[in-house]
Order: C-alpha cells, then structure tokens, then sequence
C-alpha cells in the first residue's frame, strides 16, 4: 500500500498491477466513546464470524479480497468507568426507565478517556498517545475503509453513511459518491431483517478530527455509523417500545459484515480511487497558486517546533531550512519549516493550514434561515481549527517552490535546549515567551530552584529579553546549579543565557521593583460537579503532561470548607451542563474562596461557566456582567452575512447590554395593537430580551495589553476559539484590567462561520480580565483557553496565571 500510496515512486503501469494484486485494507474501529456500549460487543461478534464461518459466500468473498483490521475497544479507560457505575446501580433485573440509575452516569461518564478527552475530536491535535498510536497505525497500513461505530440517543434508530451536509471542500466528488455503496449495501440488508435506519442527518464531514473524517484527507473512505443506545442492557424508548443491548449489538454486528462485504465486492474501485486521490493532490499541488506553506521560526520557537513535528507525524512532509533562505522578498532564519503542497497529503495540508475553510452558501444561507425562525443548527461541531492560529505562529503562503538548503524532519521533531556561555558569574537567563521556557519553569520550581521573573522587558549586551524572563542568580542557587542549568535546558529544549553582569543597557535591573520571586506553585483544580469534565481534563493533562508540573485535584464541594491554605493557586474549570458552580458552592463556599483570595490567593476561572459564577451579584467577586443580545434595528434580522470569508466587514455598531423590560404580572392585561404588515408581525414576535445566538467554534483575533503581569511574554494578538452565547461587559479600570480583549467588529473574526450580530456585539468586549481582591487576584477567561487541549497558542496566557501569580498576590502565612 505504501508503493500505491505515493505516485512519485510508482508509475500507472506498476499502479495498475498493484490494484489487480492487492487486497482492500479495511478498519473497524469501535468504542472511541466507553459509555457507548455496543459496539466492542460487536467487535467480538464480527471478528467471531469472520474466522469461525464455514461455507459462507459472503465470509469466503471478504477473506480472499480484504484485509480486515479490527480495533475492537478504542477506549478501555471510559469503558471500565462506564461498567463499574452500571454495576453499582442495577438491580434485582434491568431497568428500562431512562430515569434508572443504571442509565445515568455520575461525573465524569464513561464517555472520555483517563484524562477526559473526547478522543474523536482528537485526531489532528494528537493530545492523546492513544491517538498517536492510531494515526501511525493508520499510516502504516492505509486502510482503504474507515467505519467508526458510535452510539447516539435511546430514541433513535440506526444511522449510516452518506453523511450530512455540509461536507468538507477537500473531500473529493469520488469520495462522496463511494459512501453511497457502502450506505446502499447497508440499507438492503437493515430491511432485509427489518431494522429501522437513516442517512444524511445530523452526523456532518466538515471537521476533520473525527476518527470518521482524518483519514479522508489521505486518500481513504471513513464513515461514522450510530446505534441508538440502551445504556445497559435494555432501556424504554419515548414511544413506549423496549431496545434489548443485543439487538443494539446485532445491528452494529450487521453493519460491520456489510461494509465488509462491499468493500470486497469494489476491492478494484476503492484501490483505483485511492491511486487517483493521491495523485490528483500531487497535481493540485503543484498547479495551485499556493505552492508552499513556510513556517519562520520566530516568537515562540518551541511551539513553531511543536506544529512542525506534529504535521509530520501525520504523515505530511516538513522541512527544515538548514540555512537561511528568501521567498517573495522576505528572508526567513535557519530553522524556519517549508511545506510544498505538491505531495500526496496536499488535501489535509489545506484543510490544517489554509486560515478558512468554508462551507457552501446554499448550506449557509439555510442555517441563517432556521436561526431566524430558531430552528435548531445543522452544524455539528466547530467550524475552525486552523493549525496556525490555534498555535498562533505565523504561516506563510508561497506562490513559489522554496529554493535553498533544507532536510526533512522526522515526526515529533523537537531541537533540544542549550545553555549558551559557561560558568556565569551573576546568573543565567531564560528568556520568557516560549513554550520551553515555561516547561524550565516547571522543572526547576520542582528542584526548588530560584526563580525571579521580571514584569518588563530589558536589554542586555545587544539581546532582548522579554517581560517575563527568568533570572536564576547564581548566589541564590546552590553550588551546582550550573549542572542542574545544564540538565533542565536540554530535558525541556529551553534556552538559557550565561550573563557576568547585573548590568542592562535598558529596562530594570535584577533588583528592581518590577523584578519578583516566583514561589513554587501548589495548585488545586476543581474536580466533580459542576466543572465540565473535559475543561477540567484538559486543564490538568496540560499541567501534569505537556508541562510536567503536578497538581491536586480537589473535589468542588469540599473548597466550600476545606482548610485552603494548602494551596496558592486554585483553577475553577468551565462548568459543564446542569447545576453551575452556585449550586454547589454555595453562598459560604463563595465567601469562603473569596476570604482565601483575599489572604493573597490566585483564582484562575476558566470559561462562561466558571465566570458566570464569580460575576453573579449574589458572588460578587468579578466586576463584570453577561450581556444580552443587543437589537440594532426594530426587527431581528432574517439573514446575515457569511463571515466565513476574508471580505472586510462594515464597521461595530450598537451598544452593549440589551433590553431589560419589566416582567408583566400573570394573566395581565396589555393594551391593544394592530399589527398591519408582515413586517409589523416579525417585529412583535421578537422577545424583549434574549442571549446572542450560540457560536459554532470560531476563531477570533484578540488584543493584549502588555502592561499587565497576566500577559508576560505575549505577543500582540492571540487567537481564541469561542463557542456558545457568552459574551461580558469589560471591566471598569477602578476595578481591574482587560488584560485581553477581542478586536473590533471588522478584525475579530479569524476564521469560522460567525453570525453577524455576534461579530459586532463581541467586539472590545473582553477575553481575559484580571481583578485584585485584598492580598490576592482573580484571573478570569471568558472563553476556555485550555479547549480540547489543542489552543497551544494560549498555553503562555494560562500558565502565566498560574506560575505568575503567586508571585504577584501578597499570600500570608500558609498562602
């Protein structure tokens, strides 16, 4: 398949002979969800028959043509979560209400992994090493098929491909029109033993971190399929009928034969088609206008790095420039990255780096339609994951083939760190505003280390150093500290400077006011109920796994007694769905947090659900409040712009806040109106107050204010992925700092698909707000930074936070 799977290497006539020789590799992947049970009892099922069958035509078919790859459990962890709480709660005999215990799963549910991660939103972003051994499984066999089997709600029926609209640009006519064998073949078999079944709804193929989606940018066919579930062994359907698990288990049996099945009967065609996908991106590459995607590593090196190794990971060729080199009048270091689009993975190039991947305008202008009639989306998921603004590292589009010295690099390519100079006599620098740097930290707070970091930056001998640099004086280190300097940089790929002097030619000195210690962190994230399970796992694997650093997970109602002093930093992750923080928290709870910030404490909330809590009037401990939809005109308008487009856009008008009318008495009286006009209609079924519509995942353009201690090291602009209907009122200058707020309304949207009222209304508003309160700070973030643990351009801005602000609150004895 690896011959077949690069036209460079093989000719047509080669090509020809290998698609007449070759089996059709297929992949079964069941169980990414562990609460979704069905279908690793399938897996079982389907591996049983296709090895114990004897005399079966079909059996016989699939085994002479096709190589049949069965991941039969994706997710152990969330699955064993999932079987200990239904064990816990059944009873005497299975319980078919939907109310049963055994149905409904306690925090976190079994549907993420041992870090809470959706591992089919991972695919791309690689958080997780489960993941990573999948993608290069993937890889290394290419599998012409790939079926992810799920399961969706208990009254549904059965779902199969063709997927809904709308579908991802770089996903080829031929790839559409190969889901309808597969669909077709399951349909007749789903009547011929009476199954119920759909297609085209819900389900979509426009992100591409599915487990259904990823591999169609090499070349292969994925699908998702859907069994409606029992979550046990039988459950009550709304219409009053009984789902048995083993009839869910059949259906999910049947589905697997079946695409097997049609796999063999077009082993030919699905071969012949892979060749050809392969090669017209070679050729799309090479005849596009872009020609080359180009990397400079400047700014945050280690996170330029970190985007560079993980592309070639997924099987995309990277190259490092071995010396410095020039592309349309620009000149990039040593170092920088080049990407040629003309290779056989030039459809996932675009879909990861192009800063706009757009739906068509049919499917738009309908969902502006169901929006104005509040009609529920059709939109799945997120409609931006651009790598580049994710990473926030600059990318650049070249309409030339890169000339110059460069060499390939491996996967997960990353340059170890270093200390330039030896045997400093005053201390040793590392520079701030790399992902690295921050990685040092937390190595060298766990050596116990001293650490000083400086709020401004200075200049030294030529070099630049950034607000946030770390100082590691020699005389406050102990005797060896040159080995553990050493050591550190080159665990962590941080780089550190040997200095002789205290000397600087601009900014302060190392024993200025703006120069502070940094004590070692003991941070405590809030675990259980409410907290969103998958903010506060993301939260947690960035500190313990890309950073290093430990943390303590705190059950959420115990910060409401619990002797804090512990701790110096305590994170509230998002809250996810039901009761917030408020319920569970409660008014003691809320002034008892808020007795431990003002003993010096740093409280970092992350997410409209963590900050709704702190900004109720009830808490009062953040001075900002959550907006209403602002209504520019009389009536709400039918449609909107599509900002999923590079166009400019007119200029924010309206003012923030929203329509408060009183609340009428019960059975009231109003006086009379006659409504003359359709027009007049419109304008008197609009609510007198509601919430912006809710967001699909869009990337906006954010503005730091580099003065605050919150954004050391920060570049200009950040890029934030927001989603919901959460937008604040900045926070008055008497209170506290908009340490970063979103651009104006003709600059903030980056990339996604936005509606028009959101765009103007969250404009200026803020993303990061920061609060002294007594000894201590309050950071909030109003949109999560740690998302899916994929913003790796928004690492510096939390962990700044966390690492920064014990240095930066007044915390007493046990603080």
């Amino acid at each position: 398949m690896k011959r077949l799977a690069d036209p460079r290497k093989t000719s047509d006539a080669e090509a020809r002979k290998l698609i007449a020789d070759l089996p059709a590799v297929i992949w079964l992947a069941y169980g990414v969800h562990g609460n979704e049970i069905s279908s690793p009892d399938a897996a079982l099922e389907t591996a049983y028959h296709l090895l114990a069958s004897r005399n079966d035509k079909i059996v016989e078919e699939i085994l002479s043509k096709v190589v049949v790859l069965i991941d039969p459990i994706q997710n152990p962890d969330g699955r064993d979560r999932f079987v200990h709480n239904f064990e816990v709660a059944e009873g005497l005999r299975p319980d078919p209400s939907q109310l049963a215990a055994e149905h409904n799963e306690p925090w976190p549910g079994g549907r993420t992994n041992h870090y809470y991660f959706d591992m089919n939103r991972d695919w791309f972003a690689m958080t997780q090493p489960e993941t990573r051994g999948r993608l290069q499984a993937v890889l290394r066999w290419y599998p012409l098929i790939f079926t992810d089997l799920h399961e969706m709600g208990s009254d549904a029926t059965y779902y199969f491909t063709p997927e809904a609209d709308p579908f991802n640009p770089f996903i080829t006519k031929t790839q559409r029109d190969s889901l309808e064998w597969f669909g077709r073949n399951n349909a007749k078999w789903f009547d011929q033993f009476g199954f119920n079944w759909f297609t085209k709804e819900n389900y979509d193929e426009f992100y591409p971190g599915y487990g259904a989606s990823w591999p169609l940018y090499h070349g292969s066919i994925a699908m998702t399929y859907e069994q409606a579930s029992t979550r046990g062994l039988v459950v009550r359907r709304s219409d009053g009928e009984l789902v048995n698990y083993r009839d869910t288990v059949r259906h999910h049996f049947v589905a697997s034969i079946s695409t097997a099945e049609t796999a063999a009967r077009n082993r030919e065609k699905l071969l012949a088609n892979f060749y050809e996908y392969r090669k017209s991106a070679l050729d799309d590459g090479a005849k596009g206008t872009i020609k080359e995607y180009i990397l400079p590593r400047t700014g945050d090196l280690a996170t330029v790095d970190r985007l560079a190794g993980n592309l070639a990971f997924q099987g995309i060729e990277v190259r490092r420039a071995t010396a410095a080199f020039s592309s349309g009048g620009k000149q990039y270091p040593e170092g920088s990255y080049a990407i040629a689009l003309a290779q056989p993975a030039e459809r996932l190039i675009r879909t990861l780096l192009d800063p706009q991947v757009s739906m068509e305008d049919w499917f738009l202008k309908a969902e502006e339609r169901r929006r104005a009639a509040r009609q529920p989306s059709e939109m799945y998921d997120v409609t931006a994951w651009s790598l580049p603004l994710q990473y926030n590292v600059t990318a650049v589009a070249s309409n030339e083939t890169l000339k110059g010295s460069f060499e390939n690099i491996p996967p997960l390519y990353r340059p170890a760190g270093q200390v330039i100079g030896t045997n400093p006599e005053v201390a040793y620098l590392v520079p701030w505003g790399i992902a690295s740097s921050a990685k040092f930290l937390a190595a060298a707070l766990q050596e116990n280390v001293h650490v000083l970091t400086t709020d401004r930056p200075f200049k030294q001998e030529n070099r630049t150093f950034p607000s946030g640099t770390l100082i590691i004086k020699v005389k406050d280190n102990a005797p060896n500290i040159g080995e553990v300097m050493a050591r550190l940089t080159q665990s962590t790929g941080a780089e550190a400077f040997a200095t002789n002097s205290g000397w600087v030619d601009q900014g302060p000195n190392f024993g200025s006011h703006y120069v502070n210690a940094i004590p070692k962190a003991r941070i405590a994230i809030a675990w259980d109920q409410p907290t969103s399970a998958g903010s506060a796992g993301a939260t947690r694997f960035l500190l313990e796994r890309q950073y290093g650093y430990p943390v303590t997970v705190v059950r959420t109602q115990q910060l409401a007694t619990g002797d804090l002093r512990d701790f110096n930093v305590i994170v509230l992750p998002d809250a996810g769905f039901g009761a917030g923080y408020e319920a569970v928290l409660g008014n003691n709870g809320a002034h008892h947090l808020r007795d431990w910030v003002q003993s010096g404490g740093t409280l970092v909330a992350l997410g409209p659900g963590a900050v709704a809590f702190l900004a109720d009037q009830r808490v009062g401990m953040l001075a900002i409040s959550q907006e209403n939809l602002v209504h520019e005109t009389a009536e709400r308008p039918a449609t909107a712009n599509a900002r999923g487009t590079n166009a400019p856009a007119g200029p924010a008008t309206g003012a923030t806040g929203g329509s408060n009318a009183p609340a009428q008495q019960p059975n009231a009286r109003v006086p009379g109106k006659l409504i003359t006009s359709e027009q007049e209609f419109t304008k008197a079924i609009q609510p007198d107050t509601e919430l912006p519509d809710s967001l699909h995942g869009v990337l906006l353009k954010a503005k730091v204010d580099p003065e605050n201690w919150t954004t050391a090291g920060i570049p200009e602009n950040v890029y934030v992925l927001m989603s919901g209907r959460a937008i604040y009122t900045p926070i008055k200058l008497d209170k506290g700092t908009n340490a970063v707020y979103f651009m104006g309304a003709d600059q903030v949207l980056a990339s996604g698909y936005m509606w028009e009222e959101n765009r103007k209304q969250i404009a200026y508003k803020p993303f990061e707000v920061v609060q002294k309160d007594g000894r201590g700070n309050i950071v909030a973030f109003t949109a999560d930074p740690n998302f899916r643990g994929y913003m790796d351009g928004l690492h510096l801005l939390f962990l700044n936070a966390v690492f920064r602000g014990p240095a930066h609150s007044q915390g007493g004895r046990g603080i």
